[in-house]
């Protein structure tokens, strides 16, 4: 994290040499106006630590020092005095200083002394953004060749400092894949920050970005560093890329491209040091050639790109990942459930997941808390799920789990919202499947036949876990792409310099 550090400091020569050390531990360096601290003043200046002469902060001192700590950042006070005995340190500590030195340590000395204060602001500013559990790669449990192929790639590109794309659908976890990595990597000592792209007007993301000084624009009364600050030494991960304005896709670029930023309302540029990670659920492919998002950022930022397999690509993890989710939800849940029927496991298997792996975890976490006993069973899963026609493995045929989803003897055991829900998400699936294969995945085609438009189109297909390449006829002499092919991870984006080429069916 980029330290900022204000200065309240009346020795003209203790103040250059306290700049010129901070410089070189990679802080940045404010000097306050005026012969006293103010309080107002330090708040303006969004600093994490004050280094302040003791003659600047008397006689108030304890009062002023408390005043501070009340502000956002709490900046850490640190007093410069001249007789720094074991009396006068006490009561400086005492009124809540964080250090006291004297102005005559040598410049090595001095050094090794805001260092060591410096580290220790970091690691605390680091564990205040870091308040989840710390996740690794081992959670990422699987027996399928095609996801444990994908993890040897991301074990290949944990120890990397290069810009990382991670492409999947909803609810794979790519936040959570993305976090391991950090975990795993050579910043997991630096700050992970984390900006969800899509959840923020384009005026907000900016400044949210960027930062902005004092005065920016209405309402900024006070300096904000943004998330590349913040993430300085560490890992900045922008969540939903696909969905970020085109022109600040362009001021991305340049920080990317320069590993610098300049606030809004600032001529002044800073130097940043971060491995910036990115995720989609988009097709950022089609995106660039629709004029969406820019090529250059894609190839900036897809250096290497990482696309997660679905979860109904990988049903052979489904047993593994049921008993992770529930040793992992049993204290939450508080109830003692601590199995699942073989029929229920078999129905969560069938289920074809357009939720991926956070569904699974919410399906099962509902069902830890209705089931009447200490095993999950079939009834205690979602009507949607437990409906699933599930294949005889003797004979090969098919058969309904349980009543077929439109018998109106089981509409009797449902609620009419429950039966309106099911029913109409089977029609709607359905229909867009059927109108799919007319259109040969010819999305604008379908979507101007259901007329609707592309983008809801699109959104319909993730719900129900339709991917037009699987309605698409191959060409002569050319054999159907499978659905697990795309979990290969040889079958990723382009690599950066070769060019994007548009799917035509």
């Amino acid at each position: 994290m980029l330290l900022k550090v204000a200065l309240q400091l009346a020795s003209p020569p203790l103040k250059r040499r306290v700049e010129r050390v901070c410089r070189g531990l990679d802080a940045e360096v404010q000097n306050l106006p005026g012969a006293r601290v103010d309080v107002t003043t330090v708040a303006r200046s969004c600093c994490d630590i004050l280094l302040v002469q003791s003659d600047c902060i008397r006689p108030l001192a304890p009062e002023s020092i408390r005043q501070l700590q009340q502000l956002p950042e709490a900046p850490w006070v640190v007093v410069f005095e001249e007789n720094p005995e074991g009396a006068v340190t006490g009561k400086w500590i005492a009124a809540g200083a964080e250090a006291v030195l004297s102005p005559r340590l040598t410049d090595e000395d001095l050094t090794e002394a805001l260092r060591s204060i410096f580290t220790r602001r970091r690691a605390f500013l680091a564990a205040a953004l870091q308040q989840q559990p710390v996740p690794s790669l081992a959670d990422f449990v699987s027996v399928s060749p095609a996801m444990q192929s994908f993890l040897d790639l991301v074990r290949r590109v944990v120890p990397s400092d290069a810009s990382l794309l991670i492409l999947g659908e909803t609810g794979v976890g790519k936040e959570h894949l993305a976090r391991a990595i950090h975990a795993a990597s050579p910043r997991a000592a630096g700050p992970w920050v984390a900006v969800n792209c899509a959840a923020l007007p384009d005026t907000l993301l900016e400044s949210e970005l960027f930062g902005y000084e004092e005065g920016a624009f209405t309402g900024a009364v006070r300096t904000h560093r943004g998330s590349f600050e913040l993430a300085h030494r560490g890992t900045l991960f922008l969540d939903e890329i696909g969905d970020m304005p085109l022109h600040l896709q362009v001021k991305l670029l340049r920080a990317l491209q320069e590993r610098a930023i300049r606030r809004l309302g600032s001529e002044r540029t800073i130097s940043v040091d971060v491995r910036v990670m990115a995720a989609t659920n988009r097709d950022v492919v089609a995106d660039v050639e629709a004029g969406r998002f820019r090529r250059d950022l894609f190839f900036r930022l897809g250096v290497i790109t990482l696309t997660v397999p679905p979860l109904r690509e990988r049903r052979e993890d489904i047993p593994l990942l049921i008993q992770n989710f529930m040793r992992h939800l049993r204290p939450r849940v508080n109830r003692p459930v601590t199995g699942i029927t073989p029929e229920a496991v078999e129905a969560l298997q069938q289920y074809d997941w357009p939720g991926n792996v956070r569904e699974l975890m919410n399906v099962l976490e509902r069902a830890m808390l209705l089931c009447p006993g200490n095993e999950i069973t079939l009834h205690d899963l979602p009507y949607a799920i437990r409906c699933r026609p599930s294949q005889n493995p003797t004979t090969g045929t098919t058969s309904p789990t349980t009543t077929a989803p439109g018998s109106p003897a089981e509409w009797i055991h449902r609620t009419w919202e429950e039966v309106r829900r099911t029913e109409l998400d089977r029609v709607e699936r359905a229909y867009f499947t059927t109108l799919l294969h007319v259109t040969q995945g010819r999305v604008s085609e379908a979507a101007r036949r259901a007329g609707i438009t592309p983008r809801a189109l699109f959104d319909k297909m993730r719900r129900h876990g339709l991917r037009k390449e699987h309605f698409r006829s191959p060409g002569p002499g050319t054999p159907r792409r499978r659905s697990s092919d795309s979990a290969n991870p040889g079958d990723q984006a382009p690599a950066p310099g070769e060019p994007v080429r548009p799917h035509h069916p």
